[in-house]
């Protein structure tokens, strides 16, 4: 006759630790917790690297359509070049009336929002500040016209003349082989861009075209707005510059109406 104890399974012989038991639970929610926060890290680099990015507005060049002290978000997607993805998103032309983000063609390091007036083959003039494509008034409800002093350079475009400063002498050049019958030609994959607030932009008629290759995408939406710029800040942005600095976030007051709103 056995006299010996009972047998018991191994691990009810032993109780493992109390420090130990509470590392095998924290363990696998401590991994589930780095490998979730590794694919948020990766889906909004993704996002931010090829579908939006986020930007500010510095100056008045694009009022009433885009404000100062706006906070974009910029759809880099619908107008990249389609490539082998064309079949799956909705890529698309530029086309006459889009807003556009892109490197500024003097300092390409520079990004900056204008609209679409010309595409390829277009020819431009603009009458008191309107433009006419190919000899026809262009629609342009986004136009406004700040208090300024007469400019004709400015608001009759094109011509050879001027005593501005702001114009890039290259382009004062070009002109003269650009303009026939008193309209611009607009060259292939280029494109001629204005400021909303024409008397208070400095765009294509100061330093010439936007190549295709510069345009990065078009507004969104308006995912904040601030009534106010830092001064600092908007003292140091050239016109029409963005800019990508949120901590201006905390001054002023926001306008709320503006939040959310779809740039159009």
């Amino acid at each position: 006759m056995s006299t010996g104890a009972p047998a018991t399974p191994e691990d009810a012989r032993v109780p493992a630790p109390a420090d130990q038991r509470q590392r095998h639970l924290l363990a696998p929610h401590l991994l589930d917790t780095v490998r979730s926060t590794i694919v948020v890290i990766v889906a909004a680099l993704f996002i931010i690297t090829f579908l939006v990015q986020p930007f500010r507005i510095p100056s008045e060049s694009m009022e009433r359509t885009l404000l100062v002290g706006d906070f974009l978000l910029v759809d880099r997607a619908s107008l990249a070049p389609a490539g082998k993805w064309g079949w799956l998103l909705p890529y698309r032309t530029v086309q006459r009336g889009d807003i556009v983000v892109f490197h500024f063609p003097v300092d390409p390091e520079d990004h900056v929002v204008k609209r679409v007036i010309g595409v390829p083959g277009d020819s431009i003039a603009l009458r008191d500040g309107l433009a006419a494509i190919d000899g026809n008034a262009l629609p342009q409800p986004y136009a406004v016209f700040g208090p300024a002093d007469a400019d004709d350079y400015r608001d009759q475009f094109p011509r050879y003349t001027t005593d501005d400063p702001s114009v890039e002498p290259r382009w004062r050049e070009d002109l003269h082989r650009l303009v026939h019958q008193g309209r611009l030609m607009v060259l292939a994959n280029s494109y001629f861009v204005l400021g909303d607030n024409r008397n208070h932009s400095r765009d294509s008629r100061y330093w010439g075209f936007v190549p295709r290759q510069n345009i990065v995408g078009t507004p969104l939406l308006i995912y904040f707005s601030l009534r106010e710029a830092p001064t600092a800040d908007a003292a140091q942005s050239p016109d029409g510059r963005l800019g990508n600095n949120a901590g201006s976030w905390l001054a002023g007051i926001a306008r709320w109406d503006r939040i959310l709103r779809v740039v159009r």
